[in-house]
């Protein structure tokens, strides 16, 4: 019950809120080390470390375990591969605890990418990636950044259809010009 009304809250105010991110494409992405979780396992997640990889998929959303959060989660877990044999890694961040991220990144994440915990939301306000309507959660936003550390693509919007699309497509642009 609960989920349904903070499903209809988030509806709302995407409705009233407008879709941006002030991060634009061209800045540097700000880094951060945190507690995340992949397949249960918690570690420390840093993401000069993960750039040093490749590209970086780096998405925000409001909550685990909600209705849109689980459906986004889903389809992040579904393109892993299509990720990997770009070259480029995902990771999601929200405010929620590590603990809950851990059963989040098992049933949800499906253990095919970590999410991190963010629960002074340091990295959400340095991403600039606040829920207007309800600052206590993240807004829905997706960035791809560069290995250089570059911010390459960002796409807000609450619902989380088109993220994955997006960023994929993103990625595929980037790699393409750098072959």
């Amino acid at each position: 019950m609960i989920n349904k009304f903070f499903a209809l809250g988030l509806l709302a105010a995407s409705v009233s809120t407008p879709a941006h991110s002030a991060l634009n494409t061209g800045t540097m992405a700000p880094n951060f080390v945190t507690q995340a979780s992949m397949g249960g396992k918690v570690f420390t997640y840093s993401l000069a470390d993960a750039l040093k990889k490749g590209p970086v998929v780096l998405y925000f959303y409001p909550a685990a375990f909600t209705p849109g959060c689980t459906i986004e989660a889903h389809d992040f877990a579904d393109a892993t591969d299509k990720y990997r044999t770009l070259g480029a890694t995902v990771i999601g961040v929200s405010h929620d605890d590590i603990e809950k991220l851990s059963r989040f990144s098992v049933s949800e994440c499906r253990s095919k990418f970590p999410v991190a915990a963010d629960p002074d939301q340091s990295i959400m306000k340095s991403y600039d990636a606040i829920l207007t309507a309800r600052p206590e959660y993240a807004n829905r936003t997706s960035y791809v950044i560069a290995p250089g550390g570059e911010i390459i693509y960002t796409y807000t919007d609450l619902q989380p259809d088109k993220h994955v699309e997006n960023t994929l497509e993103a990625v595929r642009k980037w790699v393409a010009g750098h072959k």
